[in-house]
C-alpha cells in the first residue's frame, strides 16, 4: 500500500469515528479547533490530511494516530532461515540481509570431521562464540579447544580449520564478514 493510499483512506475512517460517536463536524470543530470546512474537506477526501491536522483529530476521537492512518503492520520481525547442511554440520541463518555481515547458528554432531583438519582459507573476518559442548580449532600453526563462553575472532585469510572430535554435539553462534568487517564489542565488564 502506497502513502496516497493510506491518505486517500484517511476521510472515510474520520467520517466513520464521527458517527460512530454521534458527533457533529460542528463539534469536532469546536473540541479541535479545525474549522467545520477544513472538517468536511477531509472527510471527503477534497482535502490532504497533515500531521497538523491529525494530531488533534485522534485526541478528539481517542484514538492513536495509526488507527487514524491504519497505518500498515511493521514487517515480521523474525527470521525465518532455512538450515544449510553441509558435510554433516548444520547452518542455520540468523540475518536476512544479504552481504555485510552475517550470523549463523552452527550445529556440530559429535566427532564431526575427526582426522579432517585441512585449513582453508578465504576473504573475511569471524568471529566465533561457543554456546555448548567443545570445538577444536585449527588456526595456522595452533591448535585451540573452545568450551562454552569461550569466543574467537581471526581474519580468515588465516588458514583454518573447525571441528568437533569430542562424543557430545556443539553449538556456536558465528558472524562473518565477507569484506573483513569485524565485531565491535563496546561493553565492559564492571571490574575493570
Amino acid at each position: 500500500m502506497s502513502d496516497d493510499d493510506v491518505l486517500e483512506n484517511v476521510g472515510p475512517r474520520l467520517r466513520a469515528l464521527r458517527t460512530e460517536r454521534g458527533r457533529t463536524l460542528a463539534e469536532i470543530a469546536e473540541d479541535t479547533g479545525i474549522s467545520v470546512s477544513t472538517l468536511s474537506r477531509l472527510e471527503s477526501g477534497g482535502r490532504r490530511p497533515t500531521l497538523e491536522l491529525l494530531l488533534p483529530l485522534a485526541r478528539a476521537y481517542g484514538v492513536a494516530l495509526d488507527d487514524l492512518v491504519d497505518a500498515p503492520a511493521p514487517v515480521d520481525p523474525r527470521v525465518h532461515g532455512h538450515p544449510i547442511r553441509r558435510d554433516g554440520m548444520t547452518l542455520v541463518p540468523l540475518t536476512r540481509q544479504t552481504g555485510g555481515l552475517q550470523a549463523y547458528k552452527q550445529l556440530f554432531p559429535p566427532h564431526w570431521q575427526v582426522g579432517n583438519t585441512e585449513q582453508k582459507v578465504h576473504d573475511g573476518y569471524e568471529w566465533l562464540y561457543v554456546l555448548s559442548g567443545r570445538i577444536r580449532l585449527l588456526l595456522g600453526a595452533r591448535d585451540f579447544v573452545l568450551a562454552p563462553g569461550e569466543v574467537v575472532e581471526f581474519d580468515t585469510r588465516v588458514p583454518h580449520a573447525f571441528s568437533n572430535p569430542f562424543a557430545e554435539p556443539a553449538e556456536t553462534l558465528i558472524l562473518v564478514g565477507p569484506q573483513g568487517e569485524r565485531m565491535h564489542v563496546r561493553a565492559r565488564p564492571a571490574d575493570r
